[in-house]
């Protein structure tokens, strides 16, 4: 479908959502956002929803200028997922073994690694980017040092919230194996304290919103935020890959190393900042939420725990910052989804999925979130569907 154009005070706001469908408060952040004097473009997924600062499924592109709570707390989310060569038939009945296994193997929640996870005995996964990672964290802000000790022990886990661990079959009965997970508690940080510098810059002052405060480029704000932000990025790449990894070993384990083999690895940021260069100019484009799908890119668009996903390949829509949504996006809050919701529900809606049923995850319950068929729908012009998959094992936090 073609984008629905918008007045901004700007840029115009490009949508790809249904107008209609965004909640009041979203549509202010939008507009506020298109108030920057920095702005060159804005675009609008059709997973949108409010956020922090700016929109959740917002691609903003500035000239000179990056926002850090439109990056948002958990630099460098994103997903990664990989076909097996499993069918559906190699599945057994009872998938809670399967499940508690891949828990056992990757600390959920606020957990960790007793000692961090070494990459050499993960049958040869590169130690070279690990080492590289660790030998500039002494240049990040000095006020997360302290946290080197928990953050090294935090690579390779999952968080909470929805980030999710998964099991999968496509629609030709493969079994793909998936996850969602992004910096952790240090990326969380960096961005707070960051957000917090930037808030007092004298140019920020006169915003219509202060949590929309940037940096600006040749200031030493930037720099040092800029640092931050790519070291955060990696470690968030990192974090999934390890758990990817992990992920494999248990699969192999439970069905054989013999018999189970691996494609290549699709991994793709969600919440991040890529310098892209746009009619002739060289911008720094922040997506919130979304994925980058420039031609022949492979992404994945992953519904709520009990509706299935998608991988898909982009277009390259240069309307669009060749970008796509990153999920089906949140349709009420976590407060309102558990006043709305009950336990009951959450076992219905995901019946035969095997997971968590129980009051800790009913703010992630399907209802929650917006149907993910029509997310897709709305974007065949930034995407092409490569495979649907639903879920059989969702492990969560």
């Amino acid at each position: 479908m073609a984008y629905e154009e918008i007045p901004g005070e700007r840029v115009p706001i490009r949508m790809w959502a249904d107008p209609a469908s965004v909640e009041e408060s979203a549509m202010r952040q939008l507009h506020n956002v298109a108030t920057l004097p920095w702005i060159r473009g804005l675009a609008v997924m059709p997973d949108v929803h409010y956020g922090k600062g700016a929109t959740v499924g917002s691609v903003i592109a500035m000239e000179g200028a990056v926002c850090p709570a439109a990056v948002g707390v958990d630099i460098g989310c994103g997903m990664s997922a990989v076909r097996t060569s499993l069918t559906a038939g190699d599945l057994p009945d009872d998938l809670s073994r399967l499940r508690s296994r891949i828990e056992g193997a990757i600390p959920v929640g606020r957990g960790l690694h007793d000692d961090p996870v070494d990459p050499a005995a993960l049958h040869g996964l590169p130690v070279a980017p690990w080492r590289d990672l660790w030998s500039r964290f002494a240049g990040v802000a000095q006020a997360v040092h302290f946290r080197e000790d928990r953050a090294r022990r935090q690579l390779g886990t999952l968080g909470s919230g929805n980030h999710f661990v998964e099991v999968c079959v496509d629609t030709s009965d493969s079994v793909w194996l998936m996850l969602h997970s992004g910096s952790r508690n240090i990326g969380k940080e960096l961005a707070e304290h960051h957000m917090g510098i930037a808030r007092e810059l004298p140019y920020n002052q006169g915003l219509v919103d202060r949590d929309l405060a940037v940096f600006v480029a040749d200031t030493p704000q930037m720099r040092d935020y800029r640092g931050d932000l790519f070291w955060a990025q990696e470690y968030a790449k990192h974090n999934r890959e390890l758990m990817m990894r992990l992920l494999q070993d248990v699969v192999a384990r439970e069905f054989g190393k013999a018999k189970v083999a691996f494609e290549p690895v699709i991994s793709c940021h969600h919440n991040y900042v890529a310098e892209e260069r746009y009619d002739g100019m060289d911008l720094l484009v922040t997506r919130k939420g979304a994925i980058r799908a420039g031609g022949g890119d492979l992404g994945i668009i992953p519904g709520s725990m009990g509706t299935g996903s998608y991988i898909v390949r982009g277009l390259g829509n240069a309307a669009a910052f060749n970008s796509a949504s990153h999920g089906a996006g949140r349709r009420m809050s976590r407060g309102a989804a558990k006043r709305r919701f009950s336990t009951r529900d959450l076992a219905e809606q995901t019946r035969g999925v095997e997971c968590r049923k129980d009051s800790g995850v009913v703010d992630e319950i399907p209802g929650a979130y917006k149907p993910i068929e029509q997310v897709i729908a709305r974007q065949s012009d930034l995407v092409e569907v490569v495979a649907q998959l639903r879920q059989v094992v969702c492990v969560k936090g």
